[in-house]
């Protein structure tokens, strides 16, 4: 006897639109009640194949900044070419991108979700740059599928499309090696986020693979911003703190900073202090030296967000999925 959606309903005393709805990824049911009715199905041996696909999607794309500070968001070139990312895969499907920016300390999250859920929203791609795990999960318990874009949480079930940090940081520390032949030292925002502590590690795997001990590495603590991290600079300058022949630099804005400070100080870039960056932002093809870092495809990271987020609004698939994608070496001149 072939298993049916009457015949589930019965089995997990559910209606049979409930059932309906979680066969079909379509929102209505909790993620809970979905991943229970698709286990049972897959169980009973449920043929998938009945369920015709969708010809066309309609709704709206969410895509959600979550902010808990200014010292990362606030520099919106990057996150500008991640929505004409999600923007341009869009347009294509014929399905409206629609902004919202919640800003932790103002704004009520509880009030915006209960706005999602009473929306035309199909899918939400979140940039989770400094997103908690709780915050998260608060996300994906609503009735449509979410992608997080920009990191990855090990204890939320959801698919992520970050970049891949740990292995960029390892190019470029490997390459500042190769190019400044001493041991390079290291500048660290004050400002903690996740893509950060990858890049720390990457940063450490090169050292070591290079033969070079981690402990005598000379690290730099500066603020986020471009002024902030430029009077950070020039205090250890002023201080006469030990300086490195060499910097990986955890940012662009970080690493363009440094060369003002080294600059103003009398210091040649890269003939006495080579720098290297990371994220390949406007400002780096402009500053002089020009900047050697490590380019984000951003766009790339939006279009590879939605792309995912269309493949789970039209597909019953219980795993999550991690997509890491590693950055491209830039050779200019700071290096």
């Amino acid at each position: 006897m072939a298993v049916t959606a009457k015949f589930l309903a019965e089995k997990l005393h559910l209606s049979q639109t409930a059932v309906s709805m979680a066969l079909r990824n379509k929102p209505g049911v909790s993620t809970e009640t979905r991943q229970l009715v698709l286990k049972t199905a897959e169980q009973y041996g449920y043929d998938f194949s009945r369920l015709a696909p969708e010809s066309t999607l309609t709704g709206s794309i969410y895509v959600i900044l979550y902010k808990t500070s200014n010292a990362i968001l606030s520099y919106t070139p990057i996150f500008d070419e991640y929505i004409e990312g999600v923007r341009r895969v869009a347009e294509k499907e014929k399905l409206h991108v629609k902004l919202l920016q919640i800003w932790e300390k103002s704004d009520d999250l509880e009030r915006s979700l209960e706005e999602i859920r009473g929306s035309d929203c199909i899918g939400i791609v979140l940039v989770g740059t400094e997103i908690t795990a709780a915050v998260c999960r608060r996300f994906t318990s609503l009735t449509m599928p979410v992608v997080l874009l920009d990191t990855y949480l090990e204890d939320v079930s959801c698919d992520s499309v970050l970049i891949n940090n740990e292995t960029g940081a390892y190019k470029a520390t490997d390459y500042l090696i190769s190019r400044a032949k001493s041991q390079p030292g290291y500048i660290r925002s004050s400002y903690r986020i996740p893509n950060f502590e990858e890049r720390l590690v990457g940063y450490k795997k090169a050292i070591r693979a290079n033969g070079m001990s981690v402990s005598r590495s000379v690290m730099h603590e500066l603020a986020p911003s471009f002024d902030g991290a430029f009077a950070d600079m020039m205090q250890i300058i002023q201080s006469k703190e030990p300086l490195a022949q060499a910097y990986f630099c955890e940012n662009d804005i970080l690493a363009i900073s440094t060369i003002k400070a080294l600059k103003a100080s009398g210091f040649r870039v890269p003939e006495d202090i080579a720098v290297i960056g990371f994220d390949n932002i406007q400002e780096a093809r402009i500053i002089d030296p020009s900047l050697t870092t490590m380019d984000v495809p951003r766009q790339f990271l939006g279009e590879s967000a939605i792309r995912q987020l269309l493949f789970r609004i039209q597909n019953r698939v219980p795993a999550s999925a991690k997509i890491a994608i590693t950055p491209v070496l830039v050779k200019r001149f700071s290096t």
